[in-house]
């Protein structure tokens, strides 16, 4: 094939998904704000403005976090240099590790580059051809991709419906070597938690490993953030996934297991083994967050407080929302529809992002909206009244 034909089938697969409203484009709040001629240049980089950030706590710009990224750099450079089984693995790594595993009751710890890198890298390692692996529907795509990768027999079961998963785990008779139940404990997409207790009991029964995804979770729950997942069940759960991204205003990724499957992931899961370490800056950053994370009740109750002030407000407009955490997803099925309502939301001076398929499922295109700790009362009151009227001018 010629290099024009390639390029016209790629012209050809972009031009599909714009007809269908599916067309992804890289944006920036400071530019989208100022082309509307609304918002005066001094206010371009207020936070409370921004309703798609996973920076929950509003900790990216934290002095305690920002002088531990500048230490860090000065006293152990701003790169690694190589990977962590070459010569990348800066003291800072068993330090945070140490520490995280502390912070969550967890045996052991491995930190990952990213939290997609942590989920494909786990399941494609801890999974064989021969095992099962029984997952929510909506589990993220770096889970769907680790799992994809190891070729195990993959069942899906609807979202958070036990009672399928514990028909999918009595059906399957073969005998495995092993068999893994996988759920996140916070959905990003729909802001709802999975029954922990629930999934538990059904490892238990089926004698599974279990595997929850705490991504959304770090942080903002728990009685010093460590999630959903307790100490108290932390010694149940064989793999934990977290990640400093997003309310540890960081970045990077943690898998929390026993010192057995630490030692097993450093072998096999690839993800690890063939990256470039995280820079100490970054490590610094996060282990600055860990530190901090105990302090800060205060916002995790805000947080969460406004976002139940929202999907109230949102509820007396009529506007069906989900969920029960930071998360609050506006349902509106359309792709145009979704696109449209984010636009004008942005002519508004609002910075929001309408998500489609794949990222959701067919005919449920949203405005996925999350709350942080930056964000007031008065800027809720706000944002319900200019989708109220958005919806209002689409009919």
């Amino acid at each position: 094939m010629s290099l024009s034909k390639v390029h016209h089938t790629f012209e050809t697969h972009l031009k599909a998904l714009e007809d269908k409203g599916l067309l992804r484009q890289l944006s920036r709040p400071d530019v989208h704000l100022k082309t509307t001629g609304h918002i005066p240049a001094e206010h371009l980089e207020q936070e409370e403005r921004v309703f798609c950030s996973n920076d929950y706590l509003g900790l990216r710009r934290h002095p305690a976090l920002v002088d531990a990224c500048a230490m860090a750099a000065r006293d152990f450079g701003t790169g690694s240099g190589a990977s962590r089984l070459m010569s990348g693995n800066c003291p800072l790594f068993e330090t945070l590790e140490q520490e995280t595993a502390g912070f969550k009751g967890s045996e052991s710890c491995l930190v990952f580059g990213s939290g997609y890198s942590a989920n494909v890298g786990v399941f494609s390692a801890i999974l064989n051809p021969g095992d099962a692996v029984f997952a929510d529907e909506l589990s993220h795509a770096s889970i769907m991709d680790g799992i994809l990768l190891s070729r195990a027999r993959f069942f899906r079961f609807r979202h958070n419906d036990l009672d399928h998963l514990e028909t999918l785990l009595k059906n399957d008779r073969q005998q495995r070597e092993k068999r893994v139940i996988v759920a996140e404990t916070i959905y990003s997409m729909d802001g709802d938690q999975a029954d922990i207790a629930g999934l538990l009991q059904l490892k238990n029964q089926h004698e599974t490993l279990l595997a929850l995804d705490e991504a959304h979770a770090f942080g903002v729950f728990g009685q010093n953030g460590e999630g959903l997942v307790s100490h108290s069940l932390a010694k149940d759960v064989d793999i934990q996934v977290v990640t400093f991204g997003k309310a540890f205003g960081g970045y990077g990724a943690a898998v929390l297991c026993s010192e057995l499957i630490k030692r097993y992931l450093i072998n096999t899961a690839r993800s690890f083994i063939f990256s470039t370490a995280l820079p100490p800056p970054v490590l610094g950053t996060n282990l600055a967050a860990l530190r901090l994370m105990p302090e800060l009740n205060l916002k995790r109750s805000k947080v969460l407080k406004l976002a139940e002030l929202l999907r109230h407000n949102l509820a007396a407009h009529n506007i069906t929302t989900r969920g029960n955490s930071q998360i609050v997803p506006v349902i509106l099925g359309d792709n145009s529809k979704a696109v449209t309502l984010a636009n004008h939301l942005f002519e508004q001076g609002l910075f929001v992002k309408a998500v489609r398929p794949p990222a959701v499922p067919e005919n449920t295109s949203r405005l996925r909206l999350s709350i942080t700790a930056i964000h007031t009362q008065s800027d809720i009151e706000n944002l319900t009244q200019h989708i109220f009227h958005g919806l209002d001018l689409l009919g």
